[in-house]
């Protein structure tokens, strides 16, 4: 613990995917000094349709849970 999901569009390569992951886990041990053994993170990729639920249920109206809000309209991207 902590797990980090990352959510996106499709079409980043394998070597973007890991790249994030190191900076993120390197984040997660720098700012809350926690052992790396202790994190997990996933990727899972999207097309823009499907994307248009993950929006809905992930980041539309959640409030305090979203900590970065964007600032685009998914639809935008179909």
């Amino acid at each position: 613990m902590p797990h980090i999901a990352v959510k996106m569009l499709k079409g980043r390569t394998e070597e973007q995917k890991k790249k994030i992951a190191v900076a993120l886990t390197n984040a997660l041990i720098e700012s809350l000094s926690v052992p790396r053994a202790y994190i997990s993170l996933s990727i899972e990729d999207y097309t823009a349709e499907e994307w248009q639920d993950v929006f809905a249920q992930e980041v539309d109206n959640k409030g305090a849970s979203i900590y970065v809000e964007p600032d685009y309209d998914p639809k935008d991207l179909l």
